[in-house]
């Protein structure tokens, strides 16, 4: 069969015309989470997908992988950094841990409550914060989400602070929260979310650091005798896309998923703020002991904390005063 070189060229034509209507980059992203799906993190990345799927024309979406099903965030931010993983909701703990200045966001008692710390994570402040993580950590921050406000849960009574000494008191695994449990006199013992319950349950933890969401959602309360709303730091999240996936990325589609996802993340601290007051209401009627604690609970411990994250987290001066500023 012969083919004409103007036959040929009026092929190509056509192809590059087609190829032209196309988007440019479909892609199907991976997101991870350690949330479990009912959690507020992954019900704002599946709307998030949603979204980016209907703005882009079908071109993009994203697949959801909830529970820790790629791993725990260590993990998750290896392969983020490797471009294995294209995008996640993680902790701000996780990242602290590979850039010690984010540890400012969990001094406590910075916020006063949920309000205030969705204030201080929407601040220019804590968005400044954002810009060295593609150099130091090898992903792209596009904004804040938070889990609300920490408390404490206990199998025995907590009536003071040294109720909390010798304790195994389980904690997510990273420095600033292991230093202020460690200054309590506690034994602060790092644990993934899904083993917490059946530890809680078994004896192989005495607490737990945790906020009112997934003490409702989880029920954790079923093993514990002391509820103690203590507001005693913020947990932010932040939304991360991998910093070799976001470089292949045209500018439109940048600027396309670093809004979206951003709106979506930002969403969880109006959730929180909303629900937070409800979730805290429901731990009243569970029948267990009920107690509400501010700073003076925890006496020199914040001291002492400020005195070793003063010199780690050089922010930590600049987010104390915007928390002023945001009251």
């Amino acid at each position: 069969m012969t083919i004409s070189f103007k036959g040929l060229a009026q092929g190509i034509a056509c192809a590059a015309l087609v190829l032209g209507a196309l988007p440019a980059a479909a892609k199907e992203f991976r997101l991870g989470l350690i949330t479990p799906p009912p959690h507020t993190w992954t019900k704002a990345a599946e709307a998030f997908g949603a979204e980016l799927a209907e703005k882009s024309g079908g071109a993009h979406s994203v697949s959801v992988f909830p529970a820790q099903q790629l791993g725990n965030e260590a993990q998750m931010l290896q392969q983020l950094q490797t471009g294995a993983l294209d995008m996640a909701f993680m902790t701000i703990a996780e990242v602290s841990n590979r850039v010690p200045n984010m540890g400012a966001f969990y001094a406590p008692y910075l916020a006063n409550d949920i309000g205030h710390a969705a204030a201080i994570l929407r601040s220019d402040t804590a968005k400044g914060m954002l810009d060295v993580l593609p150099q130091e950590a090898g992903v792209v921050g596009v904004g804040y989400g938070s889990a609300g406000m920490r408390q404490i849960l206990s199998r025995g009574p907590v009536n003071s602070a040294a109720d909390l000494k010798g304790l195994k008191l389980r904690i997510t695994p990273f420095d600033p929260i292991l230093d202020f449990y460690n200054a309590l006199g506690a034994a602060p013992t790092p644990m993934p979310l899904p083993a917490v319950y059946d530890a809680l349950a078994n004896g192989q933890v005495d607490a737990i650091d945790m906020d009112v969401e997934l003490i409702n959602v989880l029920k954790y309360h079923e093993h514990a005798d002391t509820i103690l709303i203590s507001n005693h730091m913020m947990f932010p999240m932040v939304g991360l896309i991998s910093a070799r996936v976001y470089a292949g990325l045209s500018d439109d589609d940048k600027a396309m998923i670093s809004e979206l996802m951003a709106k979506h993340v930002d969403s969880t601290l109006d959730v929180y703020i909303a629900k937070e007051p409800e979730w805290t209401d429901a731990l009243t009627k569970v029948g267990k002991m009920f107690k509400t604690v501010d700073s003076e609970f925890f006496g020199e411990a914040i001291a002492q904390w400020e005195a070793t994250w003063t010199a780690k987290a050089p922010s930590l001066a600049d987010l104390r005063k915007t928390a002023a500023d945001t009251q």
